[in-house]
């Protein structure tokens, strides 16, 4: 089996899987297929679960798993992984899906599309995904070998699962070793790819990370009296300001430490705090980095934006919390020019927005201030004020200020001749 086909012609791929699985399942011996994966189509039959199975067990309704939710330790890092990994955006193509120790969906998250593919093959919280609740698939084969595992096509049992790739690797308590459930990303075959193993073990990691953090919580089980906390993993964390003004972008915290931020994350936080109705994963993916951006990129960057700042920014969509509008040097700005206050939003305009970016969308914002600045200024009808404008990077190239500098102090004023000659020049 040329197991470099996977990624590089899936359907073909799959094929060759089919016509194995059939071989192999008939009792026909077959090389290609790894033996771990031959036995656990045997021990699977040998529990009862037939290929041409449709249904999985079910353990629990949808209405009792929420309440198993509440009780489970993962609870507290649903919200990370859902960050890292999930895209239930319209155009979303694969499932995000965690389990217990035993194999029970207890969460999942995908677009609408999805959700559908996956309640015809009954992929749904309460469903039992163990060998002995449908057959060998990746969640089945991450809770018996202990790691992770991709499964592909054919490799998984049930025929009508044979449309699907999946990803599965197990989480384990930092603190005893005790095995707590299965992350596992799912979708059509040709979501696939070299990078889907990666990103689901980097997420395994830091949803351990997190479960060993100081009041990352306490196993719980049927008989304990500790109430679960429902508090968020992320740190509640007060930033008292953004600094998005220049090149040095950075976050403010009460205690007066300035903590930098790189110029992707400063993008992000722009655009953040310029639309209070938030941004998807795929608005954001599309604007910071075009055709090429994917939901998934930003989902990584988000969650360490979010480690940083925690419950400062919302998610699904991202924004920054009620409360912190205005809480950037550029909103404070714009804020100012609102409330009247024109000299003092000159002032507070120290820099250009974020004057390292190239990304439209943050030009754009740059392009906006500078005109809401501009505007502001020349309808002040003060002439100190013209001139303080006039003299910095931002209003240098304002010809319209000019104009209206030599409207105000005549067209003989050394200074309007001394603006004209810088405006031409700029321009």
């Amino acid at each position: 089996m040329d197991y470099g086909l996977r990624f590089s012609d899936p359907a073909k791929y799959a094929r060759a899987l089919r016509r194995a699985h059939e071989l192999v399942i008939s009792g026909v011996a077959r090389p290609e297929i790894p033996t771990p994966l031959a036995e656990s189509w045997r021990r699977s039959m040998a529990l009862g679960i037939s290929p041409d199975q449709h249904s999985p067990r079910h353990l629990h309704d949808p209405s009792e798993v929420v309440q198993l939710r509440r009780a489970h330790r993962l609870q507290r890092v649903m919200p990370a992984l859902q960050d890292l990994l999930a895209d239930d955006s319209s155009s979303g193509r694969h499932l995000l899906v965690l389990t217990d120790a035993g194999g029970e969906i207890l969460w999942r998250v995908g677009s609408r599309e999805v959700l559908r593919r996956a309640d015809r093959l009954e992929f749904s919280e309460g469903a039992d995904w163990s060998e002995a609740g449908i057959g060998t698939n990746a969640i089945s084969e991450a809770l018996v070998t202990g790691g992770p595992v991709q499964l592909f096509s054919a490799e998984h049992l049930v025929r009508t699962h044979h449309d699907w790739a999946c990803t599965a690797a197990p989480i384990t308590d930092p603190l005893t070793g005790a095995l707590l459930g299965v992350l596992d990303v799912s979708g059509p075959l040709d979501t696939i790819s070299a990078d889907t193993l990666r990103m689901v073990r980097c997420a395994v990691r830091v949803a351990e990370s997190l479960l060993g953090r100081p009041g990352g919580g306490t196993s719980l089980g049927a008989s304990s009296s500790v109430r679960p906390s429902r508090q968020p993993v992320l740190p509640r964390v007060a930033v008292q300001r953004l600094e998005l003004l220049g090149d040095r972008p950075a976050a403010v915290f009460p205690d007066g430490s300035r903590v930098p931020l790189t110029l992707r994350r400063a993008e992000i936080l722009a655009l953040l705090d310029s639309r209070s109705q938030g941004w998807s994963a795929d608005e954001l993916a599309y604007e910071l980095h075009g055709d090429t951006g994917t939901p998934q990129a930003i989902r990584t960057e988000m969650f360490r934006v979010r480690s940083l700042l925690g419950d400062a920014v919302e998610s699904n969509p991202y924004r920054l919390a009620a409360g912190l509008a205005g809480c950037t040097d550029s909103g404070r700005v714009l804020r100012l020019l609102r409330e009247g206050h024109v000299a003092q939003a000159l002032e507070a305009y120290t820099a250009p927005l974020l004057s390292r970016s190239g990304v439209m969308a943050v030009q754009l914002l740059r392009d906006q201030l500078d005109l809401a600045v501009g505007s502001a200024v020349r309808a002040s009808g003060d002439a100190g004020l013209l001139m303080r404008w006039l003299s910095t990077d931002m209003g240098a190239a304002d010809t319209e200020g000019v104009k209206a500098l030599g409207q105000l102090v005549g067209r003989d004023d050394p200074r309007y001749s001394a603006f004209r000659a810088s405006s031409a020049s700029c321009g």
